[in-house]
């Protein structure tokens, strides 16, 4: 499989989990139908749309409306799976991490085959990993993960998008580069879950 036909059928898997992430967030709020579709595909889309809309190429889903298609499915069967089923409140955090790992390989490859600079092209990457969960976290009207003292998030999607472009740039083939990097990004974030990983807050001292 070339790196191409890699993107495209991550960007799908990619689009899928973050529309099911978006909905099961949506069900801590109680949102009818509308509503939780409206959350899924703002999370599934939202990160590429930015992305595109900065480096002034066509956006993603209006060219290839698959990847709507794939938000509504997924966003549709997430919903009625998780009426019928008990599921823990925070199940959304596993293929959120998911989601977060493939997104961001997306973004930055398509940032470097746009020929962006290797510095913008991470940032893309983070971008594109990012804004979706953004979006999702005002939509349910919480503050999103990506601001709050917490694990690493935006810090594993620019590692991540960073091994990309290094891997490749010692010469690694760009697809074996990009499934290393997603397992990079996927790693960091479920360790930084588990053990609780942060970067310094920006706390303010006080004159006594």
């Amino acid at each position: 499989m070339g790196i191409d036909a890699l993107l495209y059928w991550v960007g799908l898997a990619a689009v899928a989990v973050n529309a099911l992430t978006g909905v099961l967030d949506s069900g801590r709020k109680q949102m009818d139908l509308i509503g939780a579709m409206l959350v899924g595909v703002a999370t599934a889309l939202g990160g590429g749309t930015v992305r595109d809309l900065l480096l002034d190429r066509n956006v993603f889903w209006v060219v290839d409306q698959t990847y709507l298609v794939a938000a509504l499915g997924a966003g549709l069967l997430t919903f009625f799976i998780a009426r019928a089923l008990p599921l823990p409140p925070k199940l959304f955090l596993i293929p959120d991490a998911i989601g977060l790992a493939l997104f961001t390989i997306v973004g930055t490859q398509v940032a470097l085959q746009w020929h962006a600079p290797w510095l913008v092209a991470s940032l893309m990457g983070v971008t594109t990993g990012v804004v979706g969960g953004v979006l999702r976290d005002i939509l349910c009207n919480d503050v999103p993960l990506v601001f709050l003292k917490g694990e690493w998030y935006a810090t594993a999607a620019w590692l991540g998008a960073l091994t990309l472009i290094g891997l490749q740039e010692i010469g690694v083939p760009s697809v074996t580069a990009a499934w290393v990097a997603m397992g990079i990004v996927l790693l960091l974030r479920l360790l930084a879950m588990h053990y609780h990983l942060t970067l310094p807050a920006f706390v303010q001292k006080h004159k006594s």
